[in-house]
């Protein structure tokens, strides 16, 4: 589990395809300081396993679901990552509940400043996970917690802060590029419930009638 604070940018020094999969070699050192053989780390929003971790660098494998399923088959030497090391049970939530298990890949349409270095960044979205999206409500894109500040069709929008702006991937972003979408969980989770209700339609004039009342 994550909260969508990065912690720090790393980069991808080497790709290799390994069948319908691929290995990521990333070159980093704050998210592998106290890592181990097997530990979690978010990359651009997926939690991947960590291989062989170093104070320099760490792998991980993406199986062939990750790369149809996120815009990690774009990641080429040299491309910059978000990192983020598991949620301690000890640690403040500054975020939100982040899984790295990514819905949707959406697609940059435009990041435009505001002014004092902050921007406002639209992002057309999968239409399936309209559902799961709210104003004010809580998206990760490339892993990076962010607040929905305006829903318009399939069109969302995010305001991005001078901090966020300076020390995550957005700040190399580019419209037309793919970005991971995770949906809040506990959207996903009242949908659920809410269709196993046995919601019994209201009562009309017209059934009334139709009872002989």
């Amino acid at each position: 589990m994550f909260t969508g604070i990065i912690e720090e940018l790393g980069h991808v020094a080497a790709t290799e395809r390994r069948g319908g999969g691929a290995r990521l070699e990333i070159r980093c050192q704050k998210v592998t300081a106290d890592a181990r053989e097997g530990s979690s780390i978010a990359v651009n929003g997926l939690c991947l396993t960590a291989l062989d971790p170093r104070p320099c660098g760490v792998f991980a494998d993406l199986a062939p679901e990750t790369l149809r399923g996120s815009n990690r088959g774009g990641l080429r030497a040299g491309s910059r990552v978000n990192l983020e090391r598991p949620l301690s049970m000890s640690d403040r939530l500054s975020g939100h509940i982040v899984q790295g298990h990514v819905d949707g890949v959406g697609e940059l349409l435009a990041l435009e400043e505001l002014g004092d270095d902050n921007w406002w960044l639209q992002v057309r979205i999968p239409v399936d996970l309209d559902r799961y999206l709210v104003y004010k409500g809580s998206i990760a894109i490339d892993g990076i917690s962010l607040t929905i500040a305006e829903l318009r069709g399939d069109v969302m929008a995010v305001t991005v802060i001078p901090h966020t702006y300076q020390n995550t991937t957005l700040g190399t972003a580019r419209p037309g590029d793919s970005l991971n979408l995770e949906c809040d969980v506990l959207a996903k989770h009242v949908e659920k419930l809410l269709g196993r209700l046995d919601v019994k339609p209201a009562l009309t004039v017209e059934k009334l009638k139709e009872l002989g009342y």
